[in-house]
This record gives C-alpha cells, sequence and structure tokens, in this order.
C-alpha cells in the first residue's frame, strides 16, 4: 500500500511540475509561434506537417527541455534495479510499473502540447510500436514450432559452431528471427551445463546484433536506409566490419567456455544411445520464410498511404502487418500443441517484451524528439560535435544501445547529407553518399548494428532472448550487470580495435 501512495505522489508530482505550459521556451502568456495550437486531439496535423515537408509531423523537439527525458530514465531505472531491490514487486507487476512512467509522460506530455503530443504518441505506437511487436510475436510464434530433436551437448566447439550458424542466419532472416530459431536448440544442448550465463551473452552479442550488419533484412536501422535509397546489397561493405568483431567475439568465447568446461570438469552424459539429429515442424520454415517475404515486400512495393487517426503509414506497411498475422496465426493451426510443449514454448516471454516496451516506446518519444531536432535542440551539443567517421560510429552506436537504433541510425544519416550535399534531393544525394563518401555510412550503419548489443533494450531479441534463457532457468545478469561485466570488458574493447582499423 505504502508503494502504491509513493506511485501516486510521483505521478501528481510530475503532472504538474515535469510538463506544463512553460515547458516551450516561450512564457505562456506571451505569443509563441513555435507550437502551433491544435484544439482536437485527432485535428489535422497534416496540415501543419505540409507546412513543414513532413507527413503530419510537427517537431517538437525544437522546443522540448532536457528534463522531458526523465520518465525514459525512470523506465530504465525500473528495468535495471527493481529486480534487485524489489524481485517480487516488479514480477508481477512489471506491466503496471510499465504503464506509470508511460502514463507520468504522456498525461502531462498532451496537457502541455495538446494535439501534437496525441499526434506523436499515436504515431510511435500505430507507426513503430504495432509494427515491432506484431513481427516480433509472428517470430517467436512460428520459431517456437520448430524443433530440433536428438542428442546436441554443448562442448566449446558446438557452441562456437551455433552461435556462428546463427550469426550468418541473421543477416539473411533478421536478428529477432535468427535468435527465436537458434536459442532453444542452444540453451537445451547446455543444460548439463554449469556456467551458462556467458553463454546467452555472447549470444546476444552476435546471433542477436553483429549478425545482422549485412542485409537491410538483418536489422532495422539497415532497412530504413534501403527504404531511403541505400542499395540492398551495399551493405555487403561492412562485411569486413562484421567478420573482425566476429572473430575476435568468437575467439573469446571459445576461450572462456573451454575455461569452464575444464573448470566444471563437465563430460557429455551419457543418456544412452545417441539420437540422430532431427528437425520437426519443418512446415514452419515456410511460414518463416513468409514472414521475411512480408518484410521485404514492404520495402519493395509502394501502394500508397492511408491516414489512420492522423498518422500516415504505407498501405505496404499494414499489408506486411496483416500477412505477419496471418502466417503466425497458420503456425499456431499447423503445429500441434504437444510439439511446442516438448519445445518448452510459453507466452511468457513475448507477453513480458510487450508490456516492458510499450512504456520504453511512448517514454522515449521526447528523447527521440529531441535527437531528430538536430542543431536546432538540446541534443545540439552531440550533433554539432559529430564531424569524421569514428564519431559518426560512436556517437550513432552509443545512442543506438539505449534509444530505438532505426530513427537514430536516420538522424545521423540525415545529418551526413546536409553536411555534404547539402539542396541536393535524397535521391541524388544518397548514391554520391554511398560512393564518395562511404566511409561514414559505414559508420553509421555499423554503429546502431554492432552497439546494438551493449544493453538489453539495444535491439529487440535482446530482451526476448534473456527472457527466454531465464524461463529455461538460466541466470542472467541485471541490466547494468550486462553492461559493466560483459558489454564494457568485451564489446567495448572490440569496438576500439574496429574503430582503429576501419575508422
Amino acid at each position: 500500500m505504502k508503494l502504491d501512495r509513493l506511485a501516486v505522489l510521483i505521478f501528481i508530482f510530475i503532472f504538474f511540475f515535469f510538463f506544463t505550459p512553460a515547458a516551450a521556451k516561450d512564457h505562456p502568456d506571451e505569443k509563441n509561434n513555435d507550437i502551433p495550437e491544435v484544439s482536437h486531439p485527432f485535428a489535422d496535423v497534416s496540415d501543419h506537417a505540409q507546412d513543414k515537408g513532413g507527413h503530419g509531423h510537427v517537431n517538437l523537439g525544437e522546443t522540448l527541455p532536457l528534463y522531458s527525458c526523465i520518465p525514459f530514465a525512470g523506465m530504465l531505472l525500473s528495468i535495471a534495479l527493481l529486480p534487485l531491490i524489489a524481485g517480487n514487486i516488479w514480477h508481477h507487476h512489471f506491466g503496471k510499473i510499465s504503464a506509470f512512467w508511460a502514463a507520468s509522460l504522456a498525461l502531462p506530455f498532451i496537457n502541455a502540447y495538446k494535439g501534437l503530443a496525441v499526434y506523436e504518441i499515436l504515431h510511435i505506437f500505430l507507426a513503430d510500436y504495432v509494427p515491432f511487436i506484431i513481427l516480433l510475436w509472428a517470430l517467436f510464434t512460428v520459431s517456437g514450432g520448430i524443433l530440433l530433436r536428438g542428442t546436441l551437448r554443448g562442448t566449446p566447439i558446438v557452441n562456437t559452431g551455433i552461435i556462428l550458424i546463427g550469426t550468418i542466419l541473421a543477416s539473411w532472416m533478421g536478428t529477432t528471427g535468427a535468435a527465436m530459431l537458434m536459442i532453444r536448440p542452444f540453451l537445451r544442448a547446455n543444460d548439463y551445463r554449469k556456467n551458462k550465463t556467458f553463454m546467452v551473452v555472447f549470444f546476444i552479442f552476435l546471433v542477436a546484433n553483429i549478425g545482422g550488419a549485412l542485409t537491410p533484412l538483418g536489422d532495422p536501422p539497415l532497412f530504413l536506409g534501403f527504404l531511403h535509397g541505400v542499395s540492398f546489397f551495399w551493405t555487403f561493405k561492412i562485411l569486413p566490419h562484421m567478420i573482425l568483431a566476429t572473430i575476435i567475439l568468437l575467439i573469446i568465447y571459445f576461450v572462456i567456455d573451454t575455461y569452464y568446461y575444464k573448470k566444471e570438469g563437465a563430460s557429455t552424459p551419457d543418456d544412452g544411445e545417441k539420437k540422430p539429429l532431427r528437425l520437426v515442424g519443418t512446415y514452419n520454415f515456410i511460414f518463416l520464410g513468409g514472414i521475411v517475404g512480408s518484410v521485404l515486400m514492404s520495402g519493395i512495393l509502394d501502394l500508397g498511404e492511408v491516414s489512420t487517426l492522423g498518422v500516415h503509414r504505407a498501405i505496404q506497411d499494414w499489408v506486411r502487418d496483416g500477412l505477419l498475422i496471418a502466417l503466425g496465426i497458420g503456425s499456431l493451426l499447423a503445429t500441434p500443441t504437444v510439439l511446442r510443449e516438448e519445445n518448452e514454448f510459453s507466452w511468457f516471454p513475448i507477453i513480458e517484451v510487450a508490456y516492458l516496451f510499450i512504456g520504453i516506446f511512448i517514454t522515449m518519444i521526447p528523447c527521440l524528439l529531441l535527437l531528430k531536432a538536430g542543431p536546432n535542440g538540446e541534443f545540439a551539443f552531440l550533433i554539432n560535435a559529430v564531424k569524421k567517421p569514428v564519431h559518426y560510429f560512436w556517437v550513432t552506436g552509443m545512442l543506438s544501445a539505449f534509444l530505438d537504433n532505426a530513427p537514430t541510425y536516420l538522424t545521423f544519416f540525415n545529418t551526413a547529407l546536409g553536411s555534404f550535399y547539402s539542396g541536393l534531393t535524397e535521391s541524388t544525394a544518397v548514391p554520391l553518399l554511398m560512393t564518395e563518401n562511404a566511409i561514414y555510412l559505414k559508420a553509421i550503419s555499423s554503429g546502431a548494428v554492432f552497439f546494438g548489443a551493449c544493453s538489453y533494450i539495444g535491439n529487440a531479441p535482446n530482451f526476448m532472448v534473456r527472457s527466454i534463457a531465464t524461463e529455461a532457468g538460466t541466470q542472467m545478469p541485471s541490466f547494468f550487470g550486462y553492461i559493466l561485466k560483459y558489454s564494457l570488458i568485451f564489446l567495448i574493447p572490440t569496438f576500439v580495435i574496429v574503430t582503429f582499423i576501419f575508422f
């Protein structure tokens, strides 16, 4: 009860003091032409946007204060600390805590900016969160129907091979698809091992992140670049960067795994007759191929746009989402329940991700708006400091580790276009960026993909893998534990080496 009262008090404080009309840089009594008045939440925001050259979007980032990011910080701290200091409360109420932080941003935000705030919330919900969770659900559902039977034991060589295969698959079926497909057999192969935490962490590093660097199918920021004119196979120019990072991390992993394997005195358990490996539920690969094809289709076709609650979305995006739902349902109908039970399938991981990420998506709205405002927002000091390829790599990367890496990629993609080809249309400038200043695009692309591995929220599959591993009995590090014990020790030095060689 005391916790509920404290939450109410915090919420009231934020509501009255966090966002007020004075959050805009002018006093409310003074005329302020920077923030158009929208009397009704679903008023025609697109009229304002057309004046600005966008689709229903006025960049509030030019007027938002830096402290508007406080709810996002609160959301991250809740994910990081509450499982440690109030584990029972967190486990039973993480959905309510996520809703609390989302409301702490949404209500005062709407109070201050009226219809424009409603538009931003609807936009991130309809254009970002909904397709995000539909894709995750479809991949999670379909991959949960594919079972590897037989005798597979996680020796250092076998484990390294599994991670390598997953890393290769990630660029062609997406990091989420590869991670969801490979994580369960990987965990089962290591059931008999005592020290498994580092295995899952390196799996996240490579399969769920770095492996997706080669094609637009691999990771959302590269897909976004593809939509903005970067050719499909241009991203193969990042192959040397990916190979270097992969080799370094795989060598480190193999050394650690070998050390613990010998320390544990692990010998492959004798379960009697060895059974040959056999995939069951292989028809789900058809559904998996359909998912990949649907995503690719949405980037190739142009069926026009449709407005939903004032938010413009491409028709092919709605078609893609519908196909993904149909493919997921098809997998559920085609796959026997007993097979999913044998695969230790449960809905909890996707439910946890859905609840937590709605809070993350809503609370990070001000952060993304400030970032999109470029030199005209509170992040101007950061945007203006980005000059060289090494800056693009590290700044894009560090922001991608905690924010949505797709809009972060697009922000610095546009920054590079503006720096080198100011005044040119995007269709003219992008081919020039790919050729004349390719090193900058390589830095942005690799930074957005690689650094997603630095935290649990850096990329969509990270949290899913963690949740599946935890449910399978693997002790996973806390939010900060993951960063301090693994990312800073293994990833950052790897990225420093990549920097010295390529940037």
